[in-house]
């Protein structure tokens, strides 16, 4: 077997082998020898037909595999000696494969690059804190007993705050449309719940009236097909309940499997707390990514851009009408909007290499109690289901390992965040969930 590297540029790899036709024909030798003892043939006691034979009707197999095996010891052995690590699959492209003579083929291989990862203390980063405060927790506990109000009949007009019993058809140019329609539907006035207009019309009618709602529908609503347009709905008021307010106290908070109203309260405060240190973490990762992103200008295998690429355009434009939207938005032409993604896609595998190894150098690993974990959190988010998303985890082990990939990326941030200058920075929750907003 002779290996010759006949290219070398950046990253890219290229490799031309020739084996030679007599190992070849060794090695398909020895595969007769092992596979003639179970070979049966009309005419023969088993294992004992001529090896001529044989080789006449399995001998082209044969050398498909034995080409198969020296290929991927040819490559095995050019990664081996040349130190190679590759970024993707490498492509071997078949140049001559006639039996009896020598069989050549190239080996393209793109490699990972040699990464400096730096001195992670010269970063420095800003970290938003916020405290909740208690008129939000007060807040909160008021949109809680809304949602646990109870409704009861009344005989008087409807009411802002009342649910109202209806039948409604809608239609579309005297055309009635899928999902336009229900009856018995409890809708409570002023919940936003319908087309922006819907449930003013409703207000002041009484059990029995009727009335034709004439509505638009928005231009960004869901479905394509009736965003924009106009639309009226036949309604039919067949009941008007009065909302009961609901007493905070000690009571309520047993709803929720709890001692008392200051327990609940205390909870609340803890689960706001833990939603904002969320997005915090998600502005300081930012923060953090940029400052690497800018840090490090390693050249990156194409190939794996290539695929970034391709995922990022297929999300872009699988929503035609949005697609378009946004070509129109950026004022840009299509090529345009593809070099900045293309941009996207570079900058998510520079810093997935980087990141990675940071996690190699440093030996940080993810546990398989933590991958267990996740998959829980994940089951936890199909109530009811739980059983059947842990069955599916532990059927595909693929699925499972997927779940590694964030928190690895999340084990390596926090690692380089424990090295950097992280300053504290108290702001309000408006400022916060703005910056959020700007990162997402």
């Amino acid at each position: 077997m002779q290996i010759t590297e006949i290219s070398a540029s950046g990253l890219k790899r290229e490799y031309k082998v020739v084996i030679n036709a007599a190992a070849l024909e060794s090695t398909v030798n020895q595969k007769l020898e092992t596979i003639r003892g179970q070979v049966n043939m009309p005419g023969f006691r088993p294992g004992k037909a001529p090896a001529a034979l044989i080789k006449k009707q399995y001998g082209r197999a044969l050398l498909g595999e034995a080409m198969e095996e020296s290929v991927n010891s040819a490559l095995q052995k050019t990664l081996d000696e040349n130190k190679l690590r590759p970024a993707l699959q490498p492509k071997v492209d078949i140049q001559n494969f006639e039996e009896g003579k020598d069989f050549e083929c190239t080996i393209a291989i793109e490699v990972l690059p040699e990464i400096e990862t730096g001195d992670f203390k010269v970063i420095k980063l800003e970290r938003l804190v916020v405290e909740p405060a208690d008129a939000e927790v007060d807040e909160f506990l008021t949109r809680l007993s809304e949602q646990q109000k109870t409704y009861e009949k009344v005989e008087r007009a409807a009411e802002k705050g009342d649910q109202v019993v209806i039948d409604f058809v809608g239609s579309v140019n005297g055309e009635k449309f899928e999902g336009g329609a229900a009856n018995d539907y409890p809708l409570v006035l002023g919940s936003n719940t319908f087309i922006p207009g819907f449930e003013d019309q409703l207000t002041g009618l009484k059990a029995g009236d009727q009335k034709t709602v004439t509505v638009t529908f928005p231009e960004a609503y869901g479905n394509a097909e009736l965003a924009g347009k106009p639309a009226e709905f036949a309604c039919t008021v067949k009941e008007v309940r009065g909302g009961q307010a609901v007493t905070l106290d000690d009571e309520f908070a047993k709803r929720f499997g709890l001692a008392s109203l200051q327990e609940l309260k205390d909870n609340i405060k803890r689960d706001l707390g833990q939603e904002y240190k969320s997005l915090s973490r998600m502005k300081l990762k930012r923060g953090l990514l940029d400052q690497l992103s800018e840090q490090h200008t390693f050249e990156v295998p194409q190939g794996m851009v290539d695929l970034e690429f391709n995922q990022i355009w297929s999300e872009v434009t699988a929503d035609k009408a949005r697609f378009e939207a946004e070509l129109a938005e950026e004022k840009k032409t299509e090529d345009e909007l593809k070099a900045e993604y293309r941009k996207i896609a570079e900058r998510r595998i520079r810093l997935g290499l980087l990141l990675s190894e940071v996690g190699r150098v440093n030996n940080i690993e993810v546990k398989p109690d933590e991958i267990t974990r996740a998959m829980i959190e994940q089951a936890r988010r199909f109530p009811g289901q739980e059983r059947q998303v842990m069955e599916y985890f532990q059927k595909n082990p693929e699925a499972a390992q997927s779940l590694r990939a964030p928190i690895f990326e999340d084990k390596v941030v926090d690692f380089i965040i424990e090295m950097a200058t992280v300053t504290d920075k108290p702001v309000s929750k408006e400022e916060l969930q703005k910056e959020a907003e700007q990162v997402a």
